[in-house]
C-alpha cells in the first residue's frame, strides 16, 4: 500500500510570507466590512433610507400613490376603531 506523494511547494519562503500577509490584509478588510454592515447604527440608517425611499423618489419627489395608500389605511383603522368603540358602548 503506497501513499500518494504530496506536491512539493517550490515557492520561496519570502513569497509565501508575502502571500500570507496579503491574505491577512484582505481578511481584515472583509471582517471590518462585516462589522460595519452588522452594526445596529448602520442597519438603522439602511432601514430608514429604505423607509424614506418608499415615500420619496430622489428624482420626482414625493410618491403620492404610496402616501395615499398609507393615509387611507390609517384612516380606515381609525374609522374601524371609532365604530367598534361606539358599538361596544
Amino acid at each position: 500500500m503506497s501513499h500518494a506523494e504530496k506536491p512539493v511547494d517550490t515557492r520561496a519562503p519570502d513569497t509565501i510570507e508575502d502571500e500570507i500577509e496579503a491574505t491577512r490584509a484582505r481578511l481584515a478588510g472583509t471582517i471590518d466590512q462585516l462589522l460595519h454592515r452588522s452594526s445596529p447604527k448602520t442597519i438603522a440608517k439602511r432601514e430608514m433610507a429604505s423607509f424614506k425611499g418608499f415615500f420619496v423618489d430622489p428624482v420626482t419627489g414625493p410618491r403620492k400613490d404610496n402616501i395615499l395608500k398609507v393615509v387611507a389605511g390609517v384612516g380606515g383603522v381609525v374609522v374601524l376603531a371609532v365604530v367598534a368603540r361606539k358599538v361596544s358602548n
